[in-house]
């Protein structure tokens, strides 16, 4: 069971982007995996401490230093909260925005 929400993210991150998985189970809870309408990327809406959230996987096509990053093979997973980024998470490593 994840305890914190870098655990739960990190959690998510590795069942879609290593496993593959079709679903992602956090708590007893299964929750799935998706792919957005026009690119195709995977997403996944979870619940974390009574809050909706957003793992989205990374668009290489962007101009950021994570699209660079997923150009490079790096398996990469933003989080949204709340209309917000609140972190993400490259090749298992995480970081957490504003922390």
């Amino acid at each position: 069971m994840a305890a914190n929400l870098e655990d739960t993210l990190v959690s998510v991150w590795r069942q879609v982007m290593v496993e593959n998985s079709k679903v992602v189970q956090l708590d007893g809870r299964t929750f799935p995996v998706r792919q957005t309408s026009r690119s195709k990327f995977r997403e996944v809406d979870f619940q974390f401490d009574g809050e909706t959230l957003r793992g989205l996987e990374q668009n290489p096509k962007t101009k950021s230093r994570w699209a660079q990053l997923a150009r490079e093979g790096k398996k990469i997973m933003q989080f949204l909260g709340d209309g917000k980024y609140l972190g993400v998470v490259v090749d298992g490593q995480i970081k957490i925005y504003g922390a």
